[in-house]
């Protein structure tokens, strides 16, 4: 018993957290899945649709925005409102949109179910961030991000697997349709049984007023130098993998090297599988040396900058297939890269803004993907399909990223340290 007479807080983690965390990352699997369905998809849209490589790049590029644009005010709502709440509204939203583009008859149609979409997921995983905060001890948060993002990896190979092959026999609306039960399925998992934090752990009530508390909760976070370099380490790593995943990975196999959809399904689901090793690996080498956070991120954008440049400068008809199987594996380290973004804001900010730091951070790398899905599009129309000159766009963002690293990272790591010496002399003056 407490010293008034209250039960004691239950302890952080154990089987308790694990199911509720679960289903928070149930929630997430369900969303990437509706997400990166669009993947193996893509060829089959423009047939459905009748539109070209730009019209195309929309579908993914308007996902992209709302969800990008949905960071800050979903971090804003899972700080105000809880994780269960904001759940329970994203999985309906993704699954009504998941449902509409089963259903639609056009393209502007399927353009808003794709919209809706991308609202719903946007709600998803700063939610599951935040419930993992509440439920585990600070000491696992690397690897819960991490653990979370290999669970939503193994939505997207649902995609290119079962998505993929549901396609070829079952047709656009039953397999589209069918797949959107599982968001009903883990809505009623959702409402019986998650909770937002354990007995004994509520957060202190927070005071709201309106528009400043929005306005200071952003702008407490922007000040922090963690949560920028966090923001511009997501915006580097990320978007490589995400534009070749989401949308231009399976037309650039298969269009500009040749390959059959089935090879190349199976260099996709290598991405996929090689971002589920590497993300083990990299939260396990950062729980245990967090020094080891950038060079794990530069590291990962020098590799996937080389042999992506590799691969479209091959002087040859078509690259060789041990050069793509390699691209591939590098490409699945970008996922896990990009996770050490949250392990750079997730520090430099208390508990109640974690919600909104998460949303600034998780902004960046949905804002570079964006960015170079619109790109290739406009260019594989302006160039008659070349993919050379369409995937080069990809080192224009990679060379902003790292310089914004590089100006930032001093600043971040002495504020970190910082922060760090006062908790633990605030620490030794806690009377027991």
């Amino acid at each position: 018993m407490s010293s008034a007479g209250t039960p004691a807080p239950r302890t952080l983690g154990g089987r308790r957290a694990a199911f509720v965390w679960g289903i928070g990352v149930g929630v997430y699997f369900v969303a990437v899945i509706f997400r990166t369905s669009l993947g193996v998809a893509g060829l089959d849209a423009a047939d459905r649709f009748h539109v070209n490589a730009s019209a195309l790049s929309t579908f993914s590029i308007l996902q992209l925005l709302v969800y990008a644009g949905m960071q800050i005010p979903v971090g804003l709502m899972v700080d105000r409102l809880g994780t269960k709440k904001v759940l329970v509204l994203g999985t309906a939203l993704f699954t009504v949109g998941q449902l509409g583009f089963a259903l639609s008859p056009s393209y502007g149609t399927a353009l808003a179910s794709r919209a809706l979409l991308g609202c719903g997921d946007a709600m998803t995983f700063i939610s599951v961030l935040r419930l993992g905060s509440r439920w585990f001890p600070p000491k696992h948060g690397p690897m819960i991000g991490q653990v979370a993002a290999l669970f939503g990896m193994a939505g997207n190979l649902v995609s290119t697997l079962v998505i993929a092959r549901a396609l070829h026999h079952f047709g656009w609306t039953a397999t589209f349709a069918g797949s959107s039960l599982a968001g009903v399925v883990v809505l009623v998992l959702l409402l019986a049984f998650l909770r937002d934090h354990p007995e004994g752990h509520e957060p202190p009530p927070a005071h709201h007023a309106g528009a400043a508390f929005v306005r200071r909760q952003i702008a407490e976070s922007w000040r922090e130098p963690g949560t920028r370099l966090g923001m511009w380490v997501h915006f580097t790593t990320q978007f490589p993998a995400m534009v070749f995943l989401l949308l231009w990975g399976m037309p650039f196999l298969v269009e500009a090297q040749g390959l059959d959809r089935g090879a190349a399904g199976g260099l996709l689901t290598l991405v996929v599988l090689s971002n589920m090793v590497v993300g083990l690996v990299f939260g396990q080498l950062i729980a245990r040396h967090h020094a080891a956070r950038l060079p794990l991120a530069l590291g990962t954008i020098g590799a996937t900058a080389l042999l992506w440049a590799a691969t479209i400068a091959y002087p040859g008809v078509h690259a060789p297939m041990w050069l793509l199987v390699t691209l591939c594996l590098v490409l699945g380290a970008c996922g896990p890269a990009s996770m050490i973004g949250f392990d750079f804001s997730r520090p430099a900010n208390p508990p109640e803004r974690q919600g909104t730091a998460s949303g600034i951070t998780n902004m960046g790398g949905f804002i570079a993907s964006m960015t170079t899905l619109l790109a290739v599009g406009v260019l594989l129309d302006a160039t008659g399909d070349n993919y050379r000159v369409a995937f080069s766009s990809v080192f224009v963002l990679e060379a902003l990223g790292i310089v914004q690293i590089l100006r930032l990272r001093r600043r971040a790591q002495r504020r970190e340290r910082e922060r760090l010496v006062a908790s633990r002399v605030e620490a030794v003056h806690v009377p027991v």
